[in-house]
């Protein structure tokens, strides 16, 4: 038969030992530790179950669904949100508007309301008392929490139920009154940066129309465009005439010579076509009121002017139907009062108590208590060793703790 090695069967000894010690000393102790954990955990659970009752009182709220004035540009609103520099962070910490209704929740101006309307520095006992010490015990009676589905959910506790629900229901009144006049600030705000825009936009209209109008009338023009393409036909069937006639005296001369009276007729034709070739490019007015041919001379620089004009007033048209139904939204989002959040659940006065809650008292002063007593126990009994195995060590150690006591009692000598 073998033998196991001689370390496996020590160790295996020891740890024998070392439980079979774990548990005399328990049972040598079993009355001390039972009546301390025993005073602890009573202590601790009657406290409990005599301290006053704090009730919890919800209200469960959503976002509304709010119409952006941007939407009534189609893609620009997809565009400009796209870019909003909030997105991303949003995409992390959840919906930005309830992360909204938290920063108002939670807000100073919120806070001071709700207590100076409950009185709650009476309540909280703390007449007298730091302000800042009020607004903390406050604030430890509220949780604010988003909830899986999306909502919020704002409770709030207080000794008395109906007051708790009172106090939850005011906050979210409260919420949807602060949330509403926000966006009422910003759509006016919207509202007069495009109506400042709008009104620069019709200026700049009004004052391209009375450019053009000058401009027409100074230069006896309507469409420059048109004009210079009637000017150009004109003078091409002007030219071809005269280029006939010329031909035509050519051949008479050299056929009738230079007495012919046909000759004549038509030198007098060739000398109306270049009259009319120089009225042309010189500008003067060929028929009353609008010119409809433009001087050859003066057409690149009409036409560059004309061009200039039309260009501008082409993209002021364009601004003005983008801005006009902007204009028009923001006008109709700064007087639009809408509740900006949905109660889905309004708050009600709580049946049973929130806290303190008796069981947990019993089950953390009942763990706490075991192990502060384990502990005085195993230390009185490493005492109690060392004072058998090693006294003048034991000694060493009592004279030390005198000599600390002694110090700490009277620090001066």
């Amino acid at each position: 038969m073998e033998t196991p090695p001689l370390n496996e069967n020590v160790s295996g000894n020891a740890v024998s030992h070392s439980f079979i010690e774990f548990l005399t000393i328990i049972v040598k102790h079993k009355w001390f530790l039972f009546l301390f954990i025993f005073i602890i955990t009573t202590g601790a659970t009657l406290f409990a179950l005599l301290s006053p009752k704090w009730y919890k009182a919800s209200s469960s709220v959503l976002p509304a669904e709010q119409t952006d004035f941007l939407s009534a540009m189609g893609g620009l609103s997809s565009l400009v949100k796209g870019f909003t520099p909030s997105k991303g962070l949003a995409a992390l910490t959840g919906n930005t508007e309830l992360d909204r209704y938290i920063a108002i929740l939670k807000s100073a101006t919120l806070t001071e309301d709700i207590i100076k309307k409950f009185d709650l520095v009476k309540e909280y006992e703390l007449e007298g008392e730091y302000h800042e010490k009020v607004v903390k015990e406050f604030t430890s009676n509220v949780e604010i929490e988003v909830q899986d589905e999306g909502n919020l959910l704002v409770s709030v506790y207080d000794k008395n139920p109906q007051k708790a629900a009172n106090m939850t229901n005011y906050m979210v009144e409260r919420l949807n009154e602060i949330n509403t006049q926000l966006s009422v600030t910003n759509a006016k705000a919207n509202r007069e940066f495009v109506e400042k825009r709008y009104m620069e936009n019709k200026n700049d209209i009004s004052d391209l129309e009375d450019q053009m109008k000058d401009f027409q009338e100074k230069y006896g023009v309507v469409a420059v465009p048109e004009q210079l393409e009637s000017t150009v036909k004109v003078m091409s069937e002007i030219y071809g005439d005269l280029f006939k006639k010329e031909v035509a005296v050519n051949v008479i001369k050299k056929t009738y010579g230079d007495n012919s009276p046909l000759l004549n007729q038509l030198e007098a034709e060739v000398n109306e076509l270049q009259k009319k070739i120089n009225t042309i490019n010189k500008g003067t007015s060929i028929t009353d009121g609008v010119n409809l041919i433009i001087p050859f001379k003066k057409a690149p620089d009409l036409a560059n002017k004309y061009l200039k004009i039309y260009r501008d007033l082409e993209i002021q048209y364009k601004i003005l139907e983008f801005v006009q139904p902007m204009y028009e939204q923001a006008k109709v989002e700064e007087v639009r009062n809408t509740p900006s959040v949905l109660v889905l659940d309004r708050a009600g006065p709580p049946e049973r108590k929130a806290k303190p809650k008796g069981s947990l008292y019993f089950l953390i002063s009942f763990l706490i208590s075991t192990l502060i007593g384990l502990f005085i126990v195993f230390s009185l009994e490493g005492i109690n060793k060392i004072k058998q195995i090693e006294p003048e060590k034991y000694n060493f150690i009592r004279q030390s703790l005198r000599i600390g006591i002694k110090r700490k009692r009277h620090p001066r000598d």
